[in-house]
């Protein structure tokens, strides 16, 4: 490929994308307005490794120019760039609505008015599923599982927008899909669930499973919402990136799909069960405190993650055990950088 464009590209997801396909385009162009912590010190990561990478500093809610601009001649782009905390978005609703299904609407516009044949990959969410008050779930060793649905929730359950954020992602979400339906955009829709691994700056409202290891290893008061059973599927960033990859170079079969992309059945775990790992990682016994459930919240979520596999054969290749041991090896080699990150 000649152009890659990455929304986000300074954040953790866009960051680990590009440094995986740095070789696979000539020319990476990071787009991104450098509001969260940790971005700077992305690109600076990246440049440090590649001599591809171009940053343009720009906000997808209000920079429509440099957006055209910068998606024109584009081969395929990535669309990272969002608000992504259900507990900001409940204290700050519209500027949520903004980023995430404005600046969304605003990516497409772009996409179908500049480089209308290039691939366009929406990172959704399973929040679009919403509580799913309606899936039954029991208890079974100390954790909360699905009584049906042993595979996990698959593309076809009813949608159900819970929260600011679930609405906004939801529309997007929906959005983008349309667009290939009504335009014939090439675009295709991941709804991610629990995603974690290298260069995530976790923070307690979003990237739990990064900001356990984090707040551990600075010794920083832990929160566990909920009683710590409800479990997820994780999936590590490496198996997430190599499926944009699969689905790139098989953009013709996936074009105008959505697709679930998590850890799938067999890579489910709880807090409680995060918190062991971590303990006999780290060596010690980590002290939390509990607070309420939070809004959306669901005790049980794992995705089905067939599809993926039947359409353009893609599975997670790294297990919960051996990728919560990979983020903490890179959280320790970079202890210094997130003390100077909490410091400011």
């Amino acid at each position: 490929m000649e152009k890659i464009v990455v929304t986000g590209g300074a954040g953790f997801i866009g960051c680990n994308l590009a440094d995986q396909f740095a070789e696979k385009a000539k020319s990476i162009v990071l787009l991104d307005n450098f509001s969260r912590r940790g971005g700077k010190a992305n690109v600076e990561w990246l440049k440090s490794r590649h001599d591809n990478i171009e940053v343009v500093e720009a906000d997808i809610t209000k920079d429509q120019e440099k957006l055209n601009e910068t998606v024109k001649g584009a081969d395929a782009i990535y669309h990272f760039a969002a608000q992504v905390a259900v507990t900001t978005s409940v204290a700050d609703p519209r500027s949520d609505f903004l980023d995430n299904a404005l600046g969304t609407f605003n990516v497409l516009e772009a996409v179908r008015q500049n480089a209308d044949n290039a691939a366009l990959f929406y990172s959704s969410t399973n929040k679009v599923y919403g509580g799913m008050e309606q899936v039954e779930t029991v208890e079974r060793n100390s954790r909360y599982e699905y009584k049906d649905f042993a595979k996990g929730i698959p593309e076809t359950m009813v949608l159900d927008f819970h929260s600011p954020y679930g609405c906004s992602k939801g529309a997007a979400d929906q959005y983008v899909r349309d667009y290939a339906r009504i335009y014939g955009l090439k675009t295709a829709v991941f709804r991610q669930s629990c995603i974690y691994g290298q260069r995530q700056f976790g923070i307690e409202d979003q990237g739990w499973v990064a900001w356990f290891t984090i707040a551990s290893a600075l010794d920083k008061q832990l929160t566990i919402f909920g009683d710590g059973k409800q479990i997820r599927d994780i999936l590590h960033v490496d198996d997430l990136i190599r499926a944009y990859g699969l689905a790139t170079e098989q953009i013709e079969k996936v074009k105008g799909q959505i697709f679930n992309i998590g850890g799938g059945a067999e890579n489910t775990m709880s807090l409680l069960e995060l918190l062991a790992f971590l303990e006999e990682f780290f060596g010690k016994k980590i002290d939390v405190k509990h607070g309420d459930w939070r809004p959306g919240d669901q005790p049980v979520y794992v995705s089905d993650i067939s599809k993926a596999k039947e359409v353009f054969g893609w599975a997670p290749k790294i297990g919960v055990k051996d990728g919560v041991k990979k983020l903490y090896d890179w959280v320790l080699e970079n202890k210094e950088m997130f003390e100077d990150l909490e410091a400011k």
